[in-house]
């Protein structure tokens, strides 16, 4: 079905001659449309005869990688996820959380962002805004004796740590993602600065980041 939609629209825009690449997800699905449409077209007119034809795609790429990362380091930010879980769960509770920032003179307005389970870049979000406010969630505890799992130092030490992590898949993946704009040119550098940092992670003193 895929396929067949695929070489319908390559045939109507006159583009069946001048395909070079397609880039899509890995998965089963397109891996046998892409075998399709390699035998509906000409090898003839494919970049060295089709062989570079299927071209995975390098944002869903980083996000396996990212995802696979996180289900190994999840567990040591699970108090700061359980914190924003509990300021953000409703508006009272969001009114008393910026009540007591404001009363530490902390002069920001970003809200706390609770993260989705599906997505990575959600994680990421969240730890960058907690962050923030990471010297209010102690007062919290005071103010409110439901509120048990506060995050310790050690957890926020952690999340910095994780935060630039994650930060450099993101403004890769938001770099390889874009619609406007040709990406192909950043791909290699963007490849080296992964290459370069996560080599740098394997020697840090933090087991988590090894």
């Amino acid at each position: 079905m895929l396929a067949n939609v695929m070489m319908d629209y390559l045939i109507d825009w006159n583009l069946g001659q001048k395909v070079s690449v397609l880039t899509v997800d890995n998965c089963s699905t397109n891996n046998a449309m892409i075998s399709i449409i390699l035998d509906w077209l000409s090898s003839d007119s494919l970049l060295l005869n089709g062989d570079m034809f299927h071209m995975r795609c390098s944002a869903h790429i980083l996000n396996l990688i990212v995802k696979h990362g996180l289900d190994v380091i999840n567990d040591s930010i699970e108090r700061i996820q359980s914190s924003v879980s509990y300021w953000t769960a409703s508006p009272k509770r969001e009114e008393r959380f910026f009540e007591t920032f404001r009363q530490l003179n902390i002069q920001i307005t970003k809200k706390l962002v609770l993260d989705c389970k599906t997505g990575w870049n959600s994680t990421y979000l969240m730890i960058k805004s907690a962050l923030i406010y990471k010297t209010v969630f102690p007062s919290l505890r005071q103010r409110d004796v439901q509120y048990k799992r506060v995050p310790t130092e050690e957890d926020w030490v952690l999340a910095k740590e994780i935060s630039d992590m994650l930060e450099v898949f993101y403004l890769a993946t938001l770099q390889f993602s874009g619609t406007k704009y040709p990406t192909a040119d950043t791909y290699l550098p963007n490849v080296c600065n992964i290459r370069c940092v996560i080599s740098q992670w394997s020697t840090s003193p933090i087991e988590e980041i090894r």
